[in-house]
């Protein structure tokens, strides 16, 4: 699946990275805490998290993660939002919470 249809399946809102919407998604990873991403979660993952800031964007380029996914109308620093468009990396929002958003993500990746 590739980020642009997850962006579709869930009706997310692309807030930056656009250039990155033809990732593909290979899994998800969820945390709110960046040393945990760092060292769990897995290249071409989605990250679901509330983290907002600067240090979001150099995990999951580090990481080569698909996108990030900020729950409960969370909205990025604009250095983030910089930051996701010149790596690529789309930053996505939706209203959901955490257990919505990841358990519709589960069934859009298991279907």
């Amino acid at each position: 699946m590739k980020v642009k249809e997850l962006v579709d399946a869930l009706g997310l809102m692309v807030l930056s990275g656009e250039n990155g919407l033809d990732r593909e998604i290979e899994g998800c990873y969820v945390s709110d805490l960046l040393s945990d991403v760092m060292g769990n979660a897995d290249m071409g993952d989605v990250w679901v998290t509330l983290q907002t800031h600067k240090n979001v964007m150099a995990i999951a380029s580090l990481k080569e993660l698909a996108c990030v996914v900020l729950v409960k109308d969370q909205q990025a620093a604009p250095d983030t939002l910089e930051q996701s468009n010149e790596e690529g990396i789309p930053f996505l929002s939706t209203s959901m919470q955490t257990y919505e958003t990841v358990g519709k993500i589960y069934q859009l990746l298991n279907a």
